[in-house]
């Protein structure tokens, strides 16, 4: 068959498949910068606070310029549970992990491709437990967390709707507090390599010819470098959900009820100062909530309950998780 116009065809192609492999090695020698730039900078989390870092489609980016916000996370732990139901109380020394997370967090598209975000935590913690003489033990203890500092790639289509995400977590958190165990510290002294990727859309009906939009998002977390005989296990964080934007209602620009599915699986940690038998999980989240926005001011929560949850040897778990993000675009 003569194809005057297929020579053509497989030039831009092949132009565009080369341009991938560019634009995948960048992101991949960016992750590899980062990571040499801040060579004694993690974050990961013992007690399952990874699945907030997922979940929140607001903060996508949906074109060139930047966004802060003010996020604040509560998870209250006191039920012991072992393998998929709850266990005795009386075989988890551990009783009650009370954590306060904010976080303060930037992100900047400098163009429609590429962009960077940092997100510095401070955790407030309140633990109980029996120590080692059979006495209950309080204590409260806060620190700035780990910081996290990743590279963003949005150009694999042109509404930016499939994003690519890379970057480290730095061991910034205090990882040493004296009356708390390895995996009940606000750090984790370990820095740790992020791999990331969302995706947007929208759904097949509509309402008032208003479309419902739904999202994909995963983050898997690798921790590479340890300290003091303690090695986090890698974590798998991801989120599908919809949600309908009613558009303007009075003074609010957006109002948005969402409802989000999210999944954590993370291995057990490991080596001497570990406690492996204590520590793993695979769990399943409902997420009901919704976002309204006010000229260039977001405010997002959602409400975070637990459906399913396998936990390795005895652990303490939340009833429910609170989160709440408060953002500025510009």
């Amino acid at each position: 068959m003569n194809c005057p116009n297929c020579d053509l065809f497989r030039a831009s192609l092949s132009d565009r498949k080369h341009g991938l492999r560019r634009s995948a090695a960048a992101l991949l020698g960016l992750t590899l910068v980062l990571l040499a730039l801040i060579p004694g900078l993690s974050w990961a989390c013992a007690c399952g606070c990874g699945v907030f870092e997922v979940g929140t489609s607001s903060l996508f980016p949906q074109g060139a310029g930047g966004t802060v916000w003010f996020e604040y996370d509560y998870m209250n732990q006191y039920l012991n549970w072992h393998a998929t139901e709850i266990a005795s109380s009386g075989k988890n020394d551990d009783k009650i992990l009370r954590t306060h997370f904010m976080t303060m967090g930037a992100q900047y598209m400098f163009n429609r491709d590429w962009g960077v975000e940092l997100e510095l935590p401070y955790w407030y913690r309140y633990f109980k437990s029996v120590n080692d003489d059979g006495n209950i033990a309080r204590t409260n203890f806060s620190s700035i967390g780990d910081i996290r500092l990743m590279g963003m790639y949005t150009g694999l289509s042109e509404d930016m709707s499939l994003g690519l995400l890379g970057g480290v977590k730095v061991p910034s958190g205090w990882w040493s507090y004296p009356q708390a165990d390895r995996d009940t510290q606000i750090g984790t002294g370990s820095t740790d390599l992020l791999f990331g990727a969302y995706k947007l859309g929208n759904l097949p009906f509509s309402l008032a010819g208003r479309s419902f939009t739904w999202f994909g998002q995963g983050l898997y977390d690798l921790p590479v470098f340890t300290q003091d005989h303690y090695k986090p296990g890698r974590e798998f964080d991801g989120a599908l959900g919809s949600s309908y934007n009613f558009g303007e209602f009075g003074f609010l620009k957006e109002t948005a009820p969402m409802l989000s599915l999210k999944l954590s699986d993370r291995v057990r940690d490991s080596q001497s100062q570990a406690s492996p038998q204590n520590t793993g999980y695979t769990r399943l989240l409902l997420a009901p909530g919704g976002e309204i926005k006010v000229n260039t001011v977001r405010l997002y929560g959602d409400v975070e309950f637990p459906l399913f949850q396998n936990m390795n040897g005895n652990q303490i778990t939340a009833p429910v998780m609170f989160k709440t993000i408060v953002s500025y675009d510009f």
